[in-house]
């Protein structure tokens, strides 16, 4: 995927650090939205029961959503992410009673006034509540989803957005969805880099990739969303022993530093409501805050530095001493650096993995705490082991130290189980089926299903009570409570009417007794096998 430079960053703060900007999602899906809406609406609900649900610090602020016909339409305003799953799930079952069949004329410029409208919506939504409290957020992400051309909407939008002031938006990226499987591409993979001539028209880049057209890679392609992508400052500090290398540039204690972006592998379910280890506390061991990560979240001033001390075989280490959820370290894409120097920390990030493959070895680091004022009290260290892959990426571990490990007998296998034994056991591994490598794609744990159906009943218990306290506050408009609206910020802007059709109203401009409907059970998406 393309990268560009962000615009509107300032420095992060350790509450910025998680949390996404806000995500404007505009579906332009024409002439295939009969193909795509099915696919797109379970993604949708998937994805959602997950960012609705996860304990900690918010990891998306507002989204929107607009949907691009024979005109844009405003399907859902401004909204904040967590604690708004009923609305978010009203929103998806419009998304599927939308016209799936029929002549759709989309006026040219549709896609260009559903990008103009998301955006004033979205100053307009910063000034009303930036009267009330501080925000953290200040630049929009606008999504443009289709299955047109990616090229042609790109030169689309170019076009159509030369004259409007875009300052706001952080990142302006154009979706293609295709019906074929990608060869040679993962499932949510880049294509051809727009070149300078092309992005060149909004003083900004429109970033385009494309995915299939089925529920997993959209799946993928949201929970990007959930990543602290943040490009204001490196995550992690990399230190090796200078004496190793020459001709490279090194940190003020005379150590190769490489500036790294910190990025998690896989979601805690300690974060998740009943699951299996819901029990967990945030500050478990298996937790989604493992020492590593807090601690580079929290650092706003200066960066967590880990520094390496010894190399291992890659066989010298038993994974039952490595404990928690790993992470993965990649070369930074801060812009607060220049090109040169991002160019060069990248090069050296790629021979360092190279160099580890070549000698199947493992690093041995440790954590230096961040230094927090004149303290008596030495911090107790952590230690990790960094592995290699043949992907441009270190993969992160916490591993036991001396204080924490307890005493495990491990007596010698005897070399000469019974035959009777032997040969029982041997039928039942051959009853098995052998699968090269595990693919967690195809590991359904109906995980989706359930978040939906707790998020539901705890809706159910919060909007009778919100209904009576509202009846015996107000006893006299208890008929009004039926008949209340819910409105955008703003108006939208003016769509052109089509003939023998009436403008239709925004989910969110409906009654309340619509914006918090449930799907009927002919359109409740699947829970899975």
């Amino acid at each position: 995927m393309y990268h560009g430079r962000s615009t509107g960053k300032g420095p992060s703060t350790p509450t910025q650090i998680y949390q996404q900007p806000p995500r404007l999602l505009i579906v332009h899906a024409l002439p295939s939205w009969p193909h795509i809406c099915s696919n797109l609406c379970e993604a949708l609900q998937n994805f959602f029961c997950l960012a609705c649900s996860l304990m900690g610090p918010s990891r998306m602020s507002l989204f929107s959503l607009y949907m691009v016909q024979n005109q844009h339409e405003c399907i859902l305003p401004f909204v904040q992410v967590k604690g708004n799953f009923a609305r978010l799930q009203a929103c998806i079952s419009e998304l599927r009673t939308l016209q799936k069949e029929g002549c759709f004329r989309p006026h040219s410029t549709s896609l260009q006034l559903a990008v103009e409208d998301g955006l004033q919506q979205f100053k307009q939504y910063t000034r009303h509540v930036a009267t009330g409290a501080a925000l953290s957020y200040t630049s929009l992400e606008i999504t443009v989803l289709t299955s047109q051309p990616g090229k042609e909407v790109v030169k689309q939008l170019e076009e159509g957005l030369k004259d409007t002031d875009l300052v706001r938006v952080r990142r302006l990226q154009v979706v293609e969805i295709t019906e074929g499987v990608l060869e040679c591409m993962d499932s949510v993979s880049p294509v051809e880099e727009p070149s300078s001539d092309e992005s060149s028209v909004l003083g900004t880049d429109i970033d385009l990739q494309t995915i299939d057209n089925d529920v997993v890679s959209m799946e993928i392609f949201f929970k990007a969303w959930l990543h602290n992508s943040g490009t204001d400052q490196e995550h992690i500090h990399l230190l090796l022993p200078s004496r190793c290398f020459s001709n490279i540039s090194r940190s003020g204690d005379d150590s190769m530093c490489l500036k790294c972006d910190l990025q998690e592998r896989l979601l805690s379910p300690s974060l998740l409501p009943g699951t299996a280890d819901g029990s967990l506390r945030m500050d478990d061991p298996k937790g989604d805050f493992s020492t590593l990560y807090q601690m580079a979240s929290q650092s706003s001033a200066s960066c967590y530095k880990l520094r390496v001390i010894k190399a291992l075989n890659s066989s010298g280490i038993c994974e039952s001493l490595t404990y928690g959820l790993p992470f993965i370290l990649r070369p930074t894409s801060c812009w607060q650096l220049d090109w040169d120097e991002l160019e060069t920390n990248q090069q050296h990030f790629h021979a360092l993995c190279h160099s580890l493959l070549k000698r199947e070895w493992l690093l041995l680091a440790k954590g230096e705490p961040l230094s927090g004022g004149h303290s008596l009290r030495t911090p107790a260290s952590t230690f990790y082991v960094i592995v290699p892959s043949r992907s441009p990426t270190l993969l992160v571990k916490a591993v036991a130290t001396r204080e924490l490990l307890l005493p495990s007998p491990f007596p010698p296998l005897p070399e000469d189980p019974t035959d009777v034994s032997l040969k029982t056991v041997e039928r039942v591994l051959d009853s098995l089926e052998l699968e090269p490598t595990y693919n967690p794609l195809q590991a359904w744990s109906h995980l989706y299903s359930h978040l939906s159906n707790t998020l539901t009943k705890l809706q159910g218990r919060i909007q009778p009570s919100l209904e009576s306290r509202a009846l015996r506050k107000h006893p006299c408009k208890a008929g009004q409570l039926q008949t209340n609206r819910v409105r955008a910020t703003v108006a939208p802007l003016p769509m052109t009417p089509t003939p023998g059709r009436a403008p239709k109203m925004p989910a969110a401009s409906k009654p309340s007794s619509e914006v918090f409907f449930w799907p009927s059970k002919g359109e409740e998406y699947p829970s899975g096998p």
